[in-house]
């Protein structure tokens, strides 16, 4: 029996997921979770075979568990689900050595036989995200401009995200700016909507 915990904030397609899987005979989800911490406990409490993360689950997203996961030498396979072929995060995918990688609008026939293929040991990907590799971006921004593009994203004012990042006002101000330019556009709010559909944020 292929035991399957699944990660999605979306209750109707959660439960939805949870109902197709139990009606084959080899698959059991034994656990439900809608964010990521929550995710996070049920894969602890009950090591599942296989983590169903949607990518962008609140509290931790689907990658950050996986990234979790990985650090700790979990032996669970992880199969990441996402709406939309973002390269950064299809990158960051891959540099995880995730097991499967699938958009939501595979049929549920390919997401069953993907479970069973990554319990073999093969790797999938959808064919659509597949080609998204080939046409990789690669990320501008230093680890400082994306910290601070991501927290204002986030909604949070020049001056909160000085004091979280221990920097003045300026100083962020100035990493703004830079992260604007190299993004092509005119605004902050521009240049956070462009990282974070690029996946870098």
């Amino acid at each position: 029996m292929i035991r399957v915990i699944i990660a999605e904030d979306q209750k109707l397609l959660r439960g939805t997921l949870t109902s197709l899987l139990s009606m084959e005979e080899d698959i059991e989800v034994v656990a439900e979770a809608e964010n990521g911490l929550q995710a996070w406990d049920a894969i602890r409490q009950h090591e599942p075979d296989v983590c169903l993360l949607d990518i962008e689950i609140p509290s931790l997203t689907g990658l950050e568990v996986a990234e979790k996961l990985r650090e700790e030498g979990c032996p669970s396979k992880i199969i990441i689900v996402t709406t939309f072929a973002r390269p950064g995060f299809l990158q960051k995918a891959m540099d995880l050595k995730v097991d499967g990688y699938l958009l939501k609008d595979e049929p549920i026939d390919f997401l069953i036989h993907s479970i069973r293929k990554v319990m073999a040991g093969e790797r999938v990907i959808s064919t659509d995200l597949a080609a998204v590799l080939f046409l990789k971006e690669e990320n501008p921004l230093s680890e400082r401009e994306t910290n601070v593009l991501r927290l204002s994203r986030s909604g949070l004012s020049t001056r909160e995200i000085a004091k979280q990042l221990f920097l003045t006002d300026g100083t962020v101000r100035n990493y703004l700016s830079i992260a604007i330019q190299k993004m092509e556009v005119e605004t902050r709010q521009q240049a956070t909507e462009k990282a974070h559909e690029r996946g870098w944020i």
